[in-house]
């Protein structure tokens, strides 16, 4: 969570302004961020936040469950992690 900054909680809508790749899956939120490590290196990196509340809209609470430890080759691979948690 430290390394790729995401916030823990917050909601979809701020996770939106921060990563392009967001989708709610259900009643979780699932997002593949980008992290910089190095030239030629996968970059690419899972999240899977789930809601805390009833209010699943853009502005319901949302915590943080589980971050890949690893990064992929693309955001397609980071999303396909996201979705099994």
């Amino acid at each position: 969570m430290k390394t790729y900054r995401l916030p823990n909680p917050t909601t979809p809508e701020d996770l939106e302004c921060r990563w392009g790749k967001l989708l709610t899956f259900g009643d979780k939120v699932i997002i593949a961020g980008y992290f910089y490590n190095g030239q030629n290196k996968p970059c690419y990196f899972g999240a899977a936040y789930e809601f805390l509340g009833d209010n699943h809209t853009c502005e319901g609470a949302i915590e943080l469950r589980a971050a890949s430890g690893v990064e992929f080759k693309d955001d397609g691979h980071a999303i396909a992690w996201a979705m099994q948690q």
